[in-house]
């Protein structure tokens, strides 16, 4: 591997150009016109520009993204994550083309992206499994599932990132729920087919990190806890997990690194759970690509992740064991999203007036933004992560508060205010969260969010006057640019 395309863009694409650049590897990104002055579009060696309306579209056009990396004389794609980062055509025409995949090969995407096929897999390998109905005509699929009895999850069978997911309490709802659910997982998938499980209540969301190389060494990197949810998109972040001691450790990881096993899975990946208030869990998929959440991994453990895929992919073998991995301290990962919290969350646009990072031993910001950037709605909302690490739980939940009050981006609305508010929550200060954490604590999230409000506004207004030049964002327009919400 000598010259990596990377089909991703934002903080995803930079990190990987980064760690590439740092290995002596060209690259080359692909971007739409409304990125082409991006801060990851000026970190690559050459931006080669893709088209598409929606610009959604243009990273999801498989024939045009392989041309363009054959054209550049690139000899790999790197996916990031999310768009067709679990697509099995892409990477299967990437392979057809010559092309490193960096990643599992297209066979492995298509056998565990498959919620249903790697179920069944897991059943294989003995990991416990929540009870569950298989997709089957309507009439028979509702029978099932009231037999199998409320509440229950209806999720789609290739999907992933919380798309096509509902809870079903009651019969009365179930029609509808699984109209939505096929409806989504088509829109979203293209694959209709759904399943349904046992929804376990108040459950800890557990994922366990995977390197695996080929050669018939795989190797876990321990857990996530990943149960800071809002509609079942994750926004914050750690390791280790609080409710998982060394002997359940050692359980769920051996589980996953069984799976990972059984699939001769190749590259990185992460296998997930759910973790009951009782102790118990259960397998809930595989993600066949890097995780949002990875640098916390990194924090604890040392090892690049994305460095360790692109040697994997070049055909390296891991030249460590299980027992070299240390894992030291507590780290933390808070999502930055630009989206209105008061007005329900809403995706927030607009010119980014200032921008500073927040500094210091142990914080790390991956972004993928910079000062005077214009952002649209056409993508997804996160612009940046922030990362913090500290010897134990505590010391990092203080570090990330203290980091996210110092980090400042001003223009759009952001969430950064809601992080530092949820954060400062007892249940979770204590660590007794689960994936209902939010719903249960909104209230309480706001009104800490309101208490500090004032004090915000002053220091907001103060700072932009005294710092912005007159002529890039007059002190009048301080209303338009919404600052005082972050």
């Amino acid at each position: 591997m000598k010259h990596l395309f990377i089909a991703n863009r934002g903080e995803i694409a930079l990190r990987i150009i980064r760690t590439a650049k740092r290995m002596g590897l060209k690259t080359t990104l692909a971007a739409h016109a409304v990125d082409l002055e991006s801060v990851a579009s000026r970190a690559a060696h050459q931006t080669v520009q893709i088209f598409g309306d929606p610009p959604v579209s243009a990273y999801l056009d498989i024939p045009q993204l392989i041309q363009a990396a054959l054209d550049n004389g690139c000899d790999a794609i790197h996916p990031g994550y999310g768009f067709l980062s679990e697509n099995e055509a892409f990477a299967a025409q990437a392979e057809a083309a010559g092309l490193c995949w960096v990643g599992p090969s297209s066979g492995l995407i298509d056998l565990m992206g498959d919620k249903i096929r790697a179920r069944e897999l897991a059943l294989q390998c003995g990991l416990p499994l929540v009870p569950c109905v298989l997709d089957s005509s309507d009439e028979e699929f509702r029978d099932e599932i009231i037999a199998l009895g409320f509440p229950v999850l209806i999720k789609a069978a290739a999907g992933g990132g919380g798309k096509g997911i509902k809870i079903v309490r009651q019969e009365a709802d179930l029609a509808g729920a699984i109209a939505q659910a096929r409806s989504e997982a088509l829109r979203y998938f293209g694959d209709n087919r759904i399943y349904a499980e046992r929804y376990i209540e108040r459950p800890r969301h557990i994922e366990v990190q995977i390197l695996a190389d080929g050669y018939g060494k795989t190797l876990h990197l321990g857990e996530r806890e990943c149960s800071i949810q809002r509609r079942f998109q994750k926004i914050i972040e750690e390791t280790p997990s609080a409710a998982v001691d060394s002997d359940l450790r050692s359980k769920i990881c051996g589980a996953a690194v069984s799976l990972a096993k059984t699939a001769r899975y190749r590259n990185a990946g992460t296998v997930e759970f759910i973790l009951g208030p009782d102790g118990e869990f259960y397998f809930l998929e595989m993600n066949t690509r890097l995780q949002v959440e990875h640098p916390v991994t990194e924090f604890v453990t040392g090892l690049d992740l994305v460095e360790w895929q692109l040697r994997i992919a070049s055909g390296e073998a891991l030249p460590f064991e299980q027992s070299d991995i240390a894992h030291n301290g507590h780290a933390i990962e808070c999502r930055i999203n630009a989206e209105d919290v008061l007005s329900g969350f809403v995706p927030s646009s607009g010119i980014i007036a200032r921008y500073i990072e927040p500094e210091g031993e142990g914080i790390r910001v991956d972004s993928g933004v910079c000062e005077l950037d214009r952002l649209t709605s056409a993508f997804d909302p996160m612009l940046a992560k922030l990362i913090v690490w500290g010897p134990d739980r505590a010391s990092a939940s203080k570090l990330a508060e203290e980091a996210l009050r110092n980090f400042c981006l001003l223009g759009p609305e952001t969430n950064i205010a809601y992080l530092r508010a949820l954060l400062k929550q007892p249940d979770y200060v204590s660590g007794h969260i689960d994936t209902g954490f939010i719903d249960r604590h909104q209230d309480e999230i706001f009104r800490c969010m309101h208490d500090e409000s004032l004090l915000e506004v002053e220091v907001a207004a103060a700072f932009i006057a005294l710092t912005l030049p007159e002529a890039r964002v007059p002190y009048s327009k301080l209303a338009e640019l919404g600052a005082w919400k972050n």
